[in-house]
């Protein structure tokens, strides 16, 4: 061989092994994207008729594919669930008022499979409530916090180390109505937050038009009313849901019956809130008495946020300005099915899957990661009576 021809072999053998290095880097950089993967996604429902329970689905992170996997029953109306921290745990309510031995409602506990997501029943506790419809576990992963829709009260479960449910150590009756004499006669906690530093609890109380705020201490399991004890939602708005921004210092409540979305100012320091603006969930001109709002969600970069409209079967999209916590609105997104009862923004932020209740249908949205706005995808999956949506990313 040449001198020549040496150095072109050479100068072959290095350009192949460049290619194969990028070609590696770019299969490395493609495994680890966000963007690829798979999600699963539980699915509770309300029983009777079609409904067996919780349904399991997976969601193609790279093509928006969602496909129906598998059912776990035993469990009447889980309409609302709560994942525990360390993703070994599910929570869900039962929302019924009728349990044996005056138990009325009740709070599940199932243990997750590690391998293939299936789970299996631990046991339950009394939800110390008729009707529980919200359920989540405290960023300590000690306590389940469960609002009871029906009796207009709240109660707190401690959760042992193998994830099963101890009966409540804490357990508050609200008191009080608003203008409504047919849906506000009296309370109605219809959703329970913790705080991002986990010292204090938020509820969403329908009845009362107020969000009440609670002293959480997790080791002893206990909710104590804050001073001051919460902030007034305008007289019949009706707030249902409730949500924080990634910074801590805002957070959002959905008004179900007025159909819009309180923006509030946070002070974390003494736990209080302060309105900064309400703003409608529905286009202008819509007012039909048939429509109320569900779910709110906060995008996880903090620049968008989400709200469903039943009867008008949209989600409201807004832009959060960062530093004031105002919205503006970005329009409507058609679900493509009816009564979305709740809706969910996978772990990357890139897709939202709208839960459309009275379609039996789950609809899967691509979010623009620069506008916020909402795209409606090809894919979708047939659920019945689909209520709560809840996330674990696969290989976290």
């Amino acid at each position: 061989m040449t001198e020549r021809q040496l150095s072109l072999a050479l100068c072959t053998v290095l350009c192949a092994c460049s290619f194969l290095s990028a070609a590696t880097a770019r299969g490395q950089a493609n495994s680890d994207s966000p963007n690829s993967g798979k999600v699963r996604v539980y699915v509770g429902t309300y029983t009777g008729g079609k409904s067996e329970g919780i349904y399991t689905c997976e969601l193609d992170l790279a093509t928006g594919a969602l496909t129906r996997q598998g059912v776990t029953g035993g469990i009447k109306n889980p309409s609302f669930m709560a994942l525990h921290p360390s993703l070994k745990f599910l929570y869900a309510v039962s929302e019924v008022d009728d349990l044996p031995d005056g138990q009325r409602g009740a709070v599940a506990a199932f243990a997750i499979d590690p391998i293939d997501g299936k789970l299996t029943p631990l046991n339950h506790q009394s939800s110390q409530g008729a009707g529980p419809c919200h359920v989540v576990v405290d960023r300590t992963g000690k306590n389940a916090l469960v609002a009871n829709y029906g009796s207009g009260s709240i109660a707190a479960l401690p959760i042992g180390a193998d994830g099963r449910l101890a009966p409540a150590t804490s357990a508050i009756q609200h008191r009080g109505s608003s203008v409504d004499p047919a849906r506000q006669a009296g309370p109605h906690a219809h959703s329970i937050n913790v705080s991002p530093d986990n010292r204090f609890a938020f509820v969403a109380d329908l009845g009362l038009d107020k969000v009440l705020v609670y002293r959480l201490d997790p080791a002893k399991g206990t909710l104590v009313a804050n001073d001051p004890p919460g902030v007034a939602i305008a007289q019949g708005s009706g707030p249902r849901h409730f949500a924080f921004h990634p910074s801590g210092k805002f957070a959002y409540a959905i008004n179900e019956m007025k159909l819009t979305v309180t923006a509030l100012k946070y002070d974390p320091a003494r736990g209080t809130l302060s309105e900064l603006q309400t703003i409608s969930t529905l286009p202008e001109g819509v007012k039909d008495p048939g429509n109320s709002t569900a779910e709110v969600q906060v995008h996880p970069s903090g620049k968008f946020l989400y709200g469903s409209n039943r009867g008008h079967n949209s989600i409201a999209m807004f832009s959060i300005d960062e530093d004031t916590g105002r919205l503006t609105s970005l329009g409507h997104q058609p679900t493509g099915g009816k009564t979305p009862r709740n809706f969910g923004i996978d772990p990357t932020g890139k897709y939202l899957l709208a839960a459309n209740q009275d379609s039996d249908t789950i609809t899967v949205h691509r979010i623009d990661p620069k506008t916020g706005r909402l795209e409606k995808t090809e894919h979708s999956a047939s659920v019945p009576m689909p209520v709560c949506l809840k996330f674990v990313k696969l290989g976290d």
